[in-house]
């Protein structure tokens, strides 16, 4: 009796740690979207397809205004908790095959949360750089979006990000005014005195709620436009 328990124990463990390995293995998430990827048919003649690159606020985003993506030749690949390098090393995947006319990214917040590890402003900007100019390789034109108002993370709370965000977003525009790539001001619109999040337009102080989900659209439509209307890669 007590050897067949201890039998199911160690395959207990072994299933377990299995489980572990495969997700380490697939850190960045491939597997997440491999599927919907492999069906995606290839841009219409004439289709402006945009896709979306982000976290959880895009992802977020097609679960509370799926018609927004419906009505519109947008493919969202936002994926919940993710920061830059993350998205980086699925970057080729989700977006250069997918053959989009524009690229949206909407990345950084989960970076400075420490969602994967300490990480520099720097370092996000790094991430961020890499995937715009990869993007640009491969004749995509590149909307670059600030982070999101924070006063605090609900789940890594005290390690004060408003100003943190302020900083990394007046980084971003000036490597989109270097570079020629937009610069789409989410953060503005959305910020309150104390640099938080509007409390009107967020479920937790992070996340944006529907209201906040209609203003960021046609901000990023316009954003869209403007990147349509400039030459690939430029």
């Amino acid at each position: 009796m007590k050897s067949n328990f201890i039998f199911k124990s160690i395959i207990m463990l072994a299933s377990l740690f299995a489980g572990l390995q495969v997700n380490a293995q697939d850190w960045p998430n491939l597997g997440r979207f491999h599927q919907e990827n492999s069906t995606l048919a290839a841009p219409a003649v004439g289709e402006n397809r945009v896709v979306f690159m982000g976290n959880s606020i895009t992802q977020g985003w097609i679960e509370k205004r799926a018609d927004f993506f419906k009505s519109n030749p947008y493919v969202n690949r936002g994926i919940s908790g993710q920061t830059t390098p993350q998205m980086l090393i699925r970057f080729r995947q989700d977006v250069i095959a997918l053959q989009p006319k524009v690229v949206v990214i909407l990345a950084g917040t989960n970076d400075i949360a420490g969602n994967t590890g300490p990480s520099t402003l720097e370092m996000i900007e790094d991430n961020l750089a890499s995937m715009a100019e990869l993007a640009q390789a491969n004749g995509i034109r590149v909307v670059l979006s600030s982070v999101l108002p924070v006063f605090d993370y609900p789940w890594k709370k005290g390690i004060e990000p408003a100003e943190k965000i302020v900083t990394l977003n007046a980084r971003i525009k000036s490597y989109c005014d270097r570079k020629g790539f937009i610069y789409l001001d989410y953060f503005t619109p959305m910020a309150d005195e104390r640099h938080g999040m509007k409390s009107a337009l967020t479920i937790d102080g992070v996340h944006a709620n529907v209201a906040g989900y209609k203003v960021m659209e046609p901000l990023v439509t316009a954003a869209i436009l403007q990147a349509l209307s400039s030459q690939p890669g430029k």
